[in-house]
Parts: structure tokens; sequence; C-alpha cells
């Protein structure tokens, strides 16, 4: 049986607290790491994170003797938070940099455990056909999150529409910048908001998780789409320090870099998400 719970932003805001204290008095938080008892609980972002796993549930998970639940968060903080309070056992929706910025700014302890694949970030709009096409004075829209800011002005520089300052690194900012021959201006909206402003500015950088989730394809509709070579931003499973060792944990790492993952992911989402592993 599939066990997936779609949870909004809105309610796992208003529910947080409640999460957490009910998290802090459980057997399982009490127990730590040495409960592996029940379903693994798995937050995700819906694309292609949950999609991926979703796979794994109806093929995969039985024979592997792994019972599986997915969450689906649409947000990037809460999957961290509830990893950290023990409200689910792990996650799958981020990268290294974006995670080390939060265990430092958030006092969290959340690890990756194996690499899956990579989302591309890419240059979107519906005003122009090529990047080349943006006026002087063009406004683009950033993530507002530190490192996915920085990413996003990394693209930017690598095909050649700004230069950053020497030694400007994963939390860049549009100040930053030493050149500008666009003159473009930059427009810091939330990750997840990016898509809605495609109307509103004239490009915007967009996570390819939201790209593929607002029915854009990276690999066709991109302006520019980062290359997957020595790319830093690879996507894993994670989980709190400590619960490294979970066996549920380790049957789904498993999974997740399995040729038939592997296939899934190429044939799904043809070059706009790409595996991480041989």
């Amino acid at each position: 049986m599939r066990n997936t719970a779609k949870i909004t932003t809105a309610v796992l805001a208003a529910g947080a607290l409640t999460l957490g204290l009910s998290a802090c008095g459980s057997d399982k938080e009490s127990s730590s790491s040495s409960d592996y008892s029940g379903p693994l609980v798995v937050a995700a972002s819906p694309v292609p994170h949950a999609e991926i796993l979703n796979f794994i549930e109806k093929n995969l998970a039985k024979k592997a003797g792994l019972d599986l639940e997915v969450k689906e968060f649409q947000d990037y903080i809460v999957p961290n938070t509830a990893t950290e309070d023990g409200s689910v056992d792990a996650n799958y929706f981020q990268n290294q940099p974006y995670l080390d910025d939060f265990n430092k700014k958030r006092g969290t302890h959340i690890v990756p455990v194996v690499t899956v694949h990579l989302e591309p970030l890419g240059l979107y709009s519906h005003k122009v056909k090529s990047a080349d096409a943006l006026k002087s004075g063009a406004t683009v829209a950033v993530p507002n999150d530190a490192v996915n800011e920085a990413r996003a002005l990394k693209l930017l520089a690598s095909n050649g529409l700004i230069t950053l300052k020497d030694g400007a690194g994963n939390e860049a900012t549009p100040q930053d910048i030493a050149k500008n021959p666009k003159n473009l201006k930059f427009k810091e909206v939330e990750a997840a908001q990016t898509p809605r402003s495609l109307d509103d500015v004239d490009a915007a950088v967009i996570n390819g998780n939201y790209a593929i989730s607002a029915g854009l394809k990276p690999a066709k509709d991109a302006l520019v789409l980062e290359s997957a070579t020595n790319n830093p931003y690879g996507n894993f499973l994670a989980v709190k320090k400590g619960n490294e060792n979970d066996p549920r944990v380790k049957k789904l790492a498993k999974l997740l870099t399995s040729p038939e993952v592997k296939k899934f992911i190429e044939d799904k989402y043809a070059g706009s998400v790409i595996p991480s592993f041989k």
C-alpha cells in the first residue's frame, strides 16, 4: 500500500510547535537511534524527490523488506527541523552547501547519507528566447535563501551575464557583483515562488524541482542551465546525526542508488534530473 501524506506549508507552519513538543516526549525520541521499529518516514519535496521515493515504495521496497512512508513538503525548512526533532526519520530534498548553511544558522545536526541526483539550476523567461536577448536594466528573480541565491549568481556569471568579485563563495549576494554589463536588476523571492514570478520579471533563476513542478522542462526550456560536471549541488538522503546506521536508512540508501532508480530518473526526467551515481 502506498503511504504518501501530502502536507502543505501552511498546515506545517501551524503545527510545527505541536510536532516539536510531541516529538520531545515520544518513545522514539527518548530511544534515539536504537528504535528502528515501524515504517521509515521520509520528508521530501514533491518533485522529483517524492516521485523517486514513491517509485521505490511501489516497486522495490517490499522485496527489500523496507516499510517506507513518504511525506511531501513544499518548503526547504520544515524537512530539516522535522528530521531534527524526530517527527520524521530522514529527508531527501537538499544539497551540501544548503545543509551546511542550515546547520550553522539553526543549530541542527543533519548529515548526508548518500547522494542521489542533481537538479540543474536554470534561467527561464516568458519574455525572451535567449539570455543574450535580455535588455539593459532587465529584472531577474533569484531565490532569496543564501545558498541558492549564490548558486543563481554563479550560474549567471558562468554564462557571462555578470562577473562576481574574487572570493565570492556560497553566500554571494548582488553586492558581490563586480561587473554587470547589462545593468541587470535582481528581485529576491522565496525559491518556491520563482516560477510564479516569471510573468512579473524579465527572467528568473529557478531550482530544478520547482521548475519541473511548474511544468517547465529544464533540459528544453532553460535559457542557460547548470553543468553537471563537478557540481557540488547533488541532492541526498539525510538523517539526524547518529541515525546513519539505522538499518531502514541503509536499505533506502541502497535502493536510491540502484540501477532501477537510475533508469527511472533517466526515463522520467530526460536530462532535467541527472543521477549522481554510477
